[in-house]
């Protein structure tokens, strides 16, 4: 296993839309296994291919506060949407030292493959269905901070401009 490079906003790849994968093989399950040590690694709760400039359809998150439920999704996809909508302090690992609250459903019923490539559908809810809808937005291009006001989104950017040129420097 590997740990990748994560890929920061306002990095145009971000808005990269994932390519399906066609079947599971070896090189999706090692992609599996490397988003999870650099997600564990980081800090974080989930990651999607496309945040270390991977544009397929693989994402995995744990949620748990053992740090020992990983889950690695092929393909997924939100099949149904239940309840009312729910509002979530959001970080991201490509948008770091940043939290805004989002506003998600609260229930969703997702459908993938799993990393053996057997189709899966699972309900989730709370943070696990909140962290789901945000990796599955990573790969159409979209980002958490998105769904801000323009402003906060303005701000957001220049923070993050200002971050890289000071890594340069």
């Amino acid at each position: 296993m590997a740990v990748l490079d994560i890929l920061h906003h306002p990095d145009p790849r971000l808005r990269n839309v994932a390519f399906p994968v066609e079947a599971v093989d070896d090189e999706v399950r090692q992609l599996a296994d490397d988003l999870l040590e650099t997600m564990y690694s980081a800090r974080g709760i989930g990651l999607a291919a496309v945040q270390v400039g991977i544009a397929r359809r693989v994402i995995v998150v744990d949620v748990s506060r053992e740090r020992n439920a990983p889950l690695a999704l092929v393909n997924p996809r939100v099949a149904a949407v239940h309840g009312e909508e729910a509002e979530f302090e959001e970080g991201c690992l490509s948008v770091p030292g940043v939290y805004e609250t989002v506003s998600r459903p609260e229930r969703i019923r997702i459908e993938a493959w799993d990393r053996d490539g057997n189709a899966v559908s699972m309900d989730a809810e709370g943070t696990l269905a909140a962290c789901l809808q945000h990796e599955i937005d990573h790969l159409d291009g979209r980002l958490f901070v998105d769904y801000l006001s323009r402003l906060k989104q303005q701000r957001i950017r220049k923070r993050a401009l200002k971050q890289q040129r000071e890594a340069l420097a």
